[in-house]
């Protein structure tokens, strides 16, 4: 599998500021699972204040990056959340928003965040064994906080009428094994 890229719509509930777009891939590369997230419009994007590596809860309660992996066949899902302070989690489902339990990591992820006067791109990779075995059904999402307190949240798709990443139907991204792997 080589670069698969994404692009994210906004909530129609929850309408950014400025932000006019956020576009983004996910790239295999040997040990590692490389996702990256470029928004557009982030003048005003809040970023979280470097807090050092380590696992954190409610990290959606600001800017926040969020990756979700679920089999084509099976129930359950595992979710990673990752910020710009570089704290990061990881959960595993037994089906919609039960049974969560913490994901095992045998290395952190590594997150950087790069912002400018218009633009932000935010860099994660997750360690691949810590994540399930292909292939997935993958969610990527962000919650963008904006100045002020302004949060949009943003998918490759919404399935209900509310903001909610774990809702199967934006899991919309299918990944196969790399070749060779």
């Amino acid at each position: 599998m080589s670069s698969e890229t994404f692009t994210l719509v906004c909530h129609p509930q929850t309408p950014a500021r400025t932000i006019t777009a956020v576009r983004g891939r996910v790239t295999p590369d040997g040990e590692w699972l490389r996702l990256r997230w470029r928004i557009e419009g982030a003048g005003e994007l809040v970023v979280p204040a470097f807090a050092g590596k380590g696992r954190a809860d409610n990290l959606w309660q600001t800017t926040c990056f969020e990756f979700f992996l679920a089999s084509p066949v099976e129930d359950g899902y595992s979710e990673f959340n990752l910020s710009p302070s570089e704290r990061w989690a990881a959960y595993d489902f037994s089906a919609i928003r039960t049974g969560m339990e913490p994901r095992p990591m045998p290395h952190e992820p590594v997150c950087t965040m790069r912002k400018g006067e218009t633009l932000a791109i935010f860099d994660a990779a997750l360690p691949r064994a810590a994540l399930p075995a292909f292939p997935w059904r993958c969610g990527i999402t962000a919650v963008l906080e904006e100045t002020g307190g302004q949060r949009s949240y943003w998918a490759l798709v919404h399935g209900a009428s509310q903001p909610d990443f774990h809702d199967p139907a934006c899991f919309t991204l299918a990944l196969a094994a790399p070749e060779g792997a």
